[in-house]
C-alpha cells in the first residue's frame, strides 16, 4: 500500500491504525469521505509519529484525538 498517495482506502487504513494503537472506540465514527485532500499530509504525519511510538501518556492521546478531529473537520 502506497500511502504517499491520497485515496479513500489509504485514510480509512491510517484511521483503523491510529485508532487500534490508541485503543481508541470512537474510531468506528471517522470516515474517509470527512477528509479533504488537502490535509491527507497532516493524517499520514500523525499516523507515522503514532507508528512509530510503543507507548502514548493521557496528554499524548488527547492531543491526538484533538488533531483528528481537526483533519476529520477541515
Amino acid at each position: 500500500m502506497d500511502l504517499s498517495i491520497w485515496s479513500e482506502a489509504n485514510v480509512e487504513f491510517m484511521f483503523e491504525g491510529i485508532t487500534r494503537k490508541l485503543r481508541m472506540a470512537t474510531g468506528g465514527s471517522i470516515k474517509a469521505s470527512n477528509v479533504k485532500e488537502e490535509m491527507y499530509e497532516d493524517l499520514k504525519d500523525l499516523y507515522d509519529m503514532v507508528s512509530s511510538k510503543d507507548r502514548f501518556s493521557i496528554s499524548e492521546i488527547d492531543a491526538i484525538t484533538t488533531e483528528l478531529g481537526k483533519i476529520r473537520k477541515a
